[in-house]
């Protein structure tokens, strides 16, 4: 399949206020703000690729309008009060770039410095190709890891034959009765939208589980959508608390060497 002016808008959400980490966005990551490595990575998905690749933030804060602004990126303001960052990025598609007949809408967290600049062209490419109305990504993790157990850490049914993603949980799934069940998968929150699948999801008021786990996605599949994943190798560090920010720089300092 040709991907030859194919149209994908990458938007970034970023938000200043933050429970344990007010202000993350702008946190100093080596010489650099978190957001500016964010938006310079996804900018770089637009080299040697078939797609049309455009990348904006999507924020509600002074300070990190400015901030984008400075280094010469692209942000829009999205100020209503939401409960979620999918529900912030279709505010922003509607009203910025609706009339540009993306193809996908992919939502990049803007606390996420590590993701590699293929992950975006692969991830398009498997869900342009698929039935599936949303696309995500996966880690395959072993069973003895310990992050298994904590309930931060989103686990996913994900059936590897054909990227079908059943269930999400900050339940250890699948439970192994028989305790021979040797991996799991760890949920990576990037997701990529068909445009009506996006507007379906906004449509539709907040469900049970999603609800009872405080998981946007279980919306999704309560609704009857479809969600598909690409596995991935990639090093993925979510920025929660300053202490993820030494975890980042350590990373970055190593592919440096």
């Amino acid at each position: 399949m040709s991907f030859k002016n194919k149209n994908c808008l990458i938007l970034v959400p970023a938000r200043f206020a933050s429970t344990r980490f007010p202000g993350k966005p702008l946190a100093n990551i080596m010489g650099k703000s978190m957001i500016e490595r964010v938006y310079e990575n996804l900018i770089k998905s637009n080299q040697n690729t078939q797609f049309n690749f455009t990348v904006s933030v999507v924020t509600d804060d002074d300070r990190i309008e400015e901030h984008v602004h400075g280094f010469k990126g692209n942000v829009i303001r999205v100020d209503d009060p939401v409960s979620t960052g999918s529900e912030r990025i279709y505010l922003g598609w509607q009203r910025f770039y609706k009339s540009d007949n993306y193809d996908l809408i992919i939502n990049v967290q803007g606390d996420e410095p590590l993701v590699g600049q293929n992950l975006l062209e692969r991830l398009a490419s498997f869900h342009l190709e698929s039935n599936f109305d949303i696309a995500t990504v996966v880690i395959r993790k072993d069973k003895r890891d310990e992050s298994f157990e904590d309930p931060n850490k989103v686990k996913v049914i994900y059936q590897k034959n054909n990227g079908h993603c059943h269930y999400f949980s900050r339940s250890p799934i699948p439970f192994s009765r028989d305790k021979n069940y040797q991996e799991w998968f760890l949920h990576v929150g990037i997701y990529s939208y068909k445009p009506n699948a996006l507007e379906k999801f906004n449509h539709t008021p907040k469900s049970l589980y999603e609800g009872i786990e405080s998981l946007e996605q279980l919306r999704c599949l309560e609704c009857g959508q479809k969600i598909g994943a690409i596995e991935s190798q990639d090093t993925f560090i979510g920025v929660d608390t300053p202490d993820d920010i030494k975890r980042v720089e350590g990373v970055l300092r190593g592919k440096k060497q």
